[in-house]
């Protein structure tokens, strides 16, 4: 179960930069226009053995004058419910500003560990003009170079110290988790009350420790698994301007803490920008995937030529990967809503698929024979043997190469198509490395 960190701040203190140093990524565009980080706002961080989620929250604000520092404001407060850390950016050059005093006093009201951390300190001298930010009231300042690296190793060591310890709570390893997840309003209280229904007796709700995840365990019909449940979603009140950064704070987590998501598309709004941010964290996290498009009783035209054109968009919209069920289903009416578990749980088994070496081989060498990689630099490259990694969270095949640093994208997802037309991985991401024999 993974710890999440925001970091926050006004414009232009650096956070994309700093959020590319503990990545070790250069996703997020770094550009001096204000608000031109979008889409690359979320990675991991690996230090020390440990690992947690980072969330840059300057991707999200809208860029206009009037609502900026308001988006500003509410994009905090949101962190503030969602993550289990602040890292407040600040920038030594420019000194304290009102907003910085803004976010501060947000900041005081929270109960989380906040790190203030004073950016672009690239001397001592600047060092010194750090102590000015102690009147923010929120501690001690951190000074480190997000550019140049200088300082962030202390600021990571940091991070692990205040992060809340992992407790195991009473969770059984062995059941599948399933995530419904989606942008808001796509109808995901409703599908899990549709699932659960009003008999809460037979569903047992326990408080995960990170940060509210619940998981209600949902066993009847033949069913026993743990539906992941972020306690927000209860949370009734609007969020004003931001829906797209609060839904994709709320998603981060069931989503990381899952096996199967479950992705709500709203069948009367079509796939949106935001339903593929959705996905993008999905696929980041390697988890598997059932498409429901919900509302499905609110279209008119439910000929099957609406529906392949529906289905086919979606497809056209997720590719490369494009090997997952769509499932046309109504949470309101409860139509189809016992073949979303079905499925999912079919995912799950998909994903847990174990295929023979000999039997891999036998299918996948004569294949490969018939059609193997291109030759490059007039270098015949040969794969002689493939096998499946034992122990992986999804299927993973390694293939053997002479020269498998000549082997390409194009020809890796040949493999994995050849892959999953003779064995049924719907829904599960595979992983397909070519080794050195």
């Amino acid at each position: 179960m993974g710890n999440l960190v925001a970091i926050v701040g006004r414009p232009n203190v650096g956070k994309s930069t700093l959020f590319n140093r503990l990545t070790k990524t250069r996703h997020a565009i770094v550009s001096d226009v204000a608000g031109t980080t979008r889409d690359r706002q979320y990675g991991k961080v690996e230090w020390n053995g440990k690992e947690f989620s980072i969330v840059d929250t300057g991707g999200w604000v809208v860029n206009s004058d009037d609502i900026f520092e308001d988006a500003i404001r509410e994009q905090v407060k949101i962190a503030t419910e969602e993550a289990d850390l602040i890292m407040f950016l600040v920038d030594v050059q420019t000194g304290v500003t009102d907003l910085d005093s803004d976010v501060a006093l947000i900041l005081r009201k929270t109960k989380l560990p906040v790190i203030l951390v004073c950016n672009k300190t690239d001397n001592n001298d600047q060092q010194y003009y750090a102590a000015d930010f102690y009147r923010l009231g929120l501690g001690e300042p951190y000074c480190v170079s997000a550019a140049s690296g200088f300082g962030t190793g202390d600021l990571l060591d940091m991070i692990l110290e205040k992060l809340p310890s992992e407790e195991d709570n009473d969770i059984e390893e062995s059941l599948p988790r399933f995530a419904v997840v989606g942008r808001p309003n796509a109808g995901k209280s409703s599908i899990i009350n549709a699932f659960i229904g009003e008999e809460r007796n037979i569903v047992t709700d326990i408080a995960g420790t990170t940060r509210d995840s619940i998981y209600t365990r949902y066993n009847k019909f033949g069913f026993d698994f743990y539906l992941v449940d972020t306690a927000g979603i209860r949370r009734k009140n609007k969020v004003s301007e931001d829906l797209e950064f609060y839904s994709v704070m709320r998603s981060i987590r069931a989503i990381e803490n899952s096996d199967v998501c479950i992705l709500m598309i709203d069948a009367t709004r079509g796939i949106e920008a935001q339903d593929m941010n959705i996905f993008q964290l999905i696929q980041r996290n390697n988890k598997s995937l059932v498409v429901v498009v919900n509302k499905w009783d609110l279209v008119e035209d439910k000929s099957q030529v609406a529906v392949k054109h529906f289905e086919n968009t979606i497809r056209d919209r997720m590719a490369p990967f494009t090997d997952f069920p769509i499932i046309f289903a109504s949470a309101t009416t409860k139509q189809r809503i016992f073949k979303v578990l079905e499925t999912a749980k079919q995912v799950y088994v998909n994903r847990k698929a174990k295929i023979g070496t000999s039997k891999l081989n036998e299918v996948m060498l004569p294949i490969i024979e018939a059609t193997p990689p291109q030759s490059v630099k007039g270098k015949y490259i040969k794969i002689k043997y493939c096998t499946q990694v034992p122990d992986t969270q999804i299927p993973t095949f390694v293939f053997y190469a002479n020269l498998p640093q000549y082997v390409k994208e194009p020809y890796r997802r040949f493999l994995e198509n050849q892959i999953r037309s003779h064995w049924t991985l719907t829904g599960s991401p595979i992983n397909i490395f070519i080794r050195q024999k």
